[in-house]
């Protein structure tokens, strides 16, 4: 909490300065109480953009790889990204899905912000891909809204295989929030999940403009 606190007393601030994103809909992120904000996934970056620039503190998971490096480079990056609100998950398990899903219901039973990329997986081609329904899980099982993300040019801020972010222009838009209380009562769960995850990736495209795949993103997860 501490390293949290003095990471986000000074990047975002100078973040902001450097890269002057363009963020629109600030006034639609709930300033207390549990929410999910559910981006698309262009890049890397994705996850530490939308913490920077939202108005509270915005919990990802994030490969526990990042956090397990040695030596004072290793302490120095695990100290980074446990300081961004970032949440190590070990993809090599069988059983990383549903540990991800219960770290994700603590976090918002904690009553914070939790940051999910429905799609799974970043988008190499810039479409936007048919969303999982893991993030209806989340939204149904807690009781919580949904803010809707689009993220624009976090692609070029800092493509694969790059090491360092380049200043490019990036834009950050939140979308009006999906209320589910009482929404789907009577629906079978599955139909349920379904159809607030369709109807959250709808509202992701009508702030992106992304062109729909339609497909799922069946790439390995790197990101």
């Amino acid at each position: 909490m501490v390293m949290y606190t003095v990471l986000h007393t000074v990047v975002p601030p100078v973040a902001r300065l450097i890269w002057r994103p363009t963020v629109t809909g600030l006034e639609n992120v709930p300033r207390t109480g549990p929410v999910i904000l559910a981006s698309n996934h262009l890049s890397f970056a994705d996850s530490l953009v939308i913490p920077i620039v939202a108005p509270r503190k915005v919990v990802f998971l994030a490969k526990s790889d990042y956090f397990t490096g040695t030596g004072l480079k290793g302490r120095l990056q695990r100290a980074w990204f446990e300081g961004m609100g970032l949440i190590p998950v070990d993809r090599d398990d069988s059983r990383a899905a549903i540990a991800s899903l219960d770290t994700a219901l603590d976090v918002l039973g904690r009553g914070e912000a939790f940051g999910i990329y429905p799609e799974g997986t970043r988008s190499r081609d810039g479409r936007l891909y048919r969303g999982r329904t893991g993030v209806a899980h989340l939204a149904l099982t807690a009781g919580v809204p949904v803010v809707p993300v689009g993220l624009a040019g976090t692609e070029r801020l800092q493509p694969i295989d790059t090491r360092l972010p380049r200043v490019v222009p990036v834009a950050v838009s939140f979308g009006t929030p999906i209320d589910v209380a009482g929404r789907y009562d009577g629906l079978p769960l599955g139909k349920a999940r379904r159809e607030l995850t369709d109807e959250i990736m709808r509202a992701i495209q009508a702030l992106t403009g992304q062109e729909e795949a339609g497909v799922y993103n069946d790439r390995a997860p790197d990101a």
